[in-house]
């Protein structure tokens, strides 16, 4: 209890700290939403200056700043600079499909790394399979790796759908699966590969320390060492990564979404970008961080679960 209310104190001023450099980043990005307008040669002046006082860009940063914090605690999030609708509205649409795909490659980076980092750590010939598949997947750019199997299992051999979320008209949940295997995968073999790195590595140094090689002594069968006592302390750090990544696969896989056109929040951030849409960026960037934040915090509690020593020191 006294750990999760001491991390909640400091995750406060933290987003306040990350607010207002995102905020005052986005505003030093050349351009912005009204780059359209001032290029158009028909729209007036007096036009232009009508506009930014409707969408409050008239005013000192400083003063944008005060007004977007106090409204996005009272969450009123704004409203989007391209449609005019409501930016929570919009960000809550895209939840969805990003967590299902999140959920989706997480759980099956977990099934390649867990069988393919204890293999590794324990035998030789794992170690050589390990070193071979980790590297290609940390090695891969994600868009290759997404356009090669959309080109490979969609176009050439008609196994999965090449994009989307869900084919027109059909609400079955058998298709909604067939869309999600593709960026599924894509997610798991990048993720799947340094999750299978960092494992091995955890299992190996676990293995070298002295209580194990006494259990060694007193004859206990090297699976005994395995199971029972060096995967539980490798655990620890291994779960600390884990949440993590996950927090920023929810927050940036905005790459295997834009190759896919999965209709996530990362695909939104990409058409917010383009069009400077102001407060959904901000939306999303904010949304980032208190992810990141929460699953940092959900991790130092699943360590100090996992490994009571670690308790006092966190």
């Amino acid at each position: 209890m006294r750990l999760l209310l001491r991390r909640s104190a400091l995750a406060v001023p933290l987003l306040l700290l990350v607010s207002a450099l995102v905020f005052l980043l986005l505003q030093a990005v050349p351009g912005g939403p009204l780059a359209a307008y001032l290029e158009n040669p028909n729209v007036r002046p007096e036009d232009i200056a009508r506009l930014r006082a409707a969408m409050g860009l008239d005013a000192p940063v400083t003063v944008q700043y005060a007004r977007w914090l106090t409204a996005f605690v009272q969450g009123d999030w704004g409203y989007s600079y391209a449609d005019g609708r409501p930016v929570l509205q919009r960000v809550l649409e895209r939840v969805p499909a990003t967590l299902e795909l999140v959920l989706a490659g997480s759980a099956l980076a977990l099934l390649l790394a867990l069988p393919l980092g204890l293999i590794a750590a324990t035998r030789v010939w794992g170690a050589r399979v390990s070193r071979l598949v980790t590297t290609m997947g940390v090695s891969v750019p994600v868009f290759w790796l997404g356009l090669l199997l959309q080109l490979l299992l969609a176009m050439q051999l008609g196994w999965l759908p090449s994009s989307g979320r869900q084919s027109f008209g059909s609400t079955s949940v058998a298709d909604r699966l067939m869309h999600l295997v593709l960026p599924a995968l894509v997610l798991a073999a990048v993720q799947g590969a340094a999750w299978t790195r960092y494992l091995q590595r955890a299992m190996r140094d676990t293995l070298a320390l002295p209580f194990v090689n006494a259990g060694r002594v007193r004859g206990l069968s090297e699976s005994r060492l395995v199971w029972r006592h060096a995967l539980p302390n490798a655990l620890g750090p291994f779960v600390t990564v884990v949440l993590l990544d996950a927090a920023m696969l929810a927050s940036g896989a905005v790459v295997t979404e834009s190759v896919f056109a999965w209709p996530g929040v990362g695909s939104l951030f990409t058409e917010a970008l383009v069009k400077r849409d102001y407060p959904v960026l901000m939306a999303f960037l904010m949304v980032g961080a208190v992810t990141v934040i929460v699953l940092n915090l959900l991790a130092d509690l699943a360590v100090a679960r996992l490994d009571p020593r670690t308790r006092e020191a966190t």
